[in-house]
C-alpha cells in the first residue's frame, strides 16, 4: 500500500514525532474475543472490528497511561500512538520484546497469540529497556499453507496486494476476478492466518467493554447481511472499524462473495 511510503523518516526517527524523544513505550491490548461471531453467521467479518473501533478504545487508555506516568515521576513530554502516525509499531513492539515477528508478518506472543493491537507512547524521558526475544515460528508453514489467496509467498513477507483484508478494506475498485471463490465468507478483514496459528491457542478472551459486539450483530444471518440497508450499516457499526469500507463497500464485498 502506497500510503507506508509517507513520511518515511518519521518511521525511523521518533524525535520528528516527540521533540527531544528518548523512549518508545511499546503496548499490546488484546482483543481477543469471549465468542466467535462466524459460528452464527455464514458470512465473516475480522475479530478486531466486533465492538468499538479500537483506534478510540486504545488511545483512551493510553492517554489515561501517560497521565498516570507524569502523576508518579513528574513532567514528561509524551504522545499516544495508535496506527495514527507514522510509527514502526512491530519493529519498536519486537525490540521491546513484546514479541517476535511471525510468518505472516504480525507479532506474535507466547502467552496471547496474535489478537493484540499494539500501540505506543513515545515520550522524552529514559527507561531501562528491555530487549527482544527469540523467533517461536520454528519450521511451522501453517499460516502460509492455509492463506486461500496466496499472499505469503515466503516465510515474513506478505503481498498487501493479495490479502484478503486489502481486497475488502483498502481497496476502493472492483474485487479482481480471478480471487473469486477464495475469500471463504470473508467481507470485512480476514483472521485466516491467525486463527490456523498454533500460538493463539494461548489467546484468552479480552475484557473490554467497548470491544463488545453490539447483539444485532450476534444474530446475523446470510440473509440479514445480503438485505443489509444503508440505515441498519450506520447503526450497526457507527463507533466500529467496519465504517472504514463504507456501505457501498461492504455491499460490494457481499455480493462478491455471494457471487453475485
Amino acid at each position: 500500500m502506497s500510503y507506508l511510503e509517507n513520511h518515511f523518516d518519521k518511521r525511523l526517527d521518533p524525535t520528528l514525532l516527540v521533540p527531544g524523544a528518548k523512549s518508545v513505550v511499546s503496548l499490546g491490548y488484546n482483543y481477543f474475543p469471549k465468542k466467535e461471531l462466524t459460528t452464527s453467521s455464514s458470512l465473516k467479518i475480522a475479530k478486531y472490528a466486533y465492538g468499538e473501533d479500537y483506534h478510540h478504545v486504545v488511545k483512551d487508555k493510553l492517554k489515561t497511561f501517560l497521565s498516570l506516568i507524569q502523576k508518579e515521576i513528574g513532567e514528561v513530554n509524551g504522545r499516544a500512538f495508535v496506527d495514527s502516525a507514522p510509527v514502526l509499531e512491530r519493529e519498536w513492539a519486537k525490540r521491546s520484546g513484546t514479541g517476535w515477528i511471525g510468518k505472516n508478518s504480525l507479532l506474535l506472543n507466547r502467552d496471547m497469540g496474535s489478537f493484540f493491537f499494539l500501540a505506543e507512547l513515545i515520550v522524552d524521558v529514559e527507561l531501562e529497556y528491555d530487549g527482544p526475544i527469540k523467533d517461536y515460528c520454528g519450521t511451522c508453514t501453517a499460516c502460509m499453507d492455509a492463506c486461500p489467496t496466496d499472499a505469503i509467498p515466503q516465510p515474513y513477507v506478505v503481498d498487501g496486494s493479495k490479502c484478503i483484508s486489502y481486497f475488502t478494506i483498502e481497496l476502493k475498485e472492483e474485487i479482481p476476478t480471478e480471487v473469486k471463490g477464495k475469500f471463504e465468507n470473508w467481507i470485512f478483514g480476514c483472521d485466516i492466518c491467525q486463527d490456523v496459528c498454533p500460538w493463539n491457542r494461548f489467546a484468552k478472551p479480552h475484557n473490554e467493554k467497548r470491544f463488545q459486539p453490539p447483539s444485532q450483530l450476534e444474530g446475523m444471518t446470510k440473509n440479514d447481511w445480503q438485505e443489509i440497508t444503508h440505515d441498519v450499516f450506520e447503526n450497526l457499526f457507527k463507533k466500529s472499524a467496519v465504517k472504514r469500507t463504507k456501505f457501498e463497500g461492504l455491499k460490494r464485498n457481499i455480493k462478491f462473495v455471494n457471487n453475485e
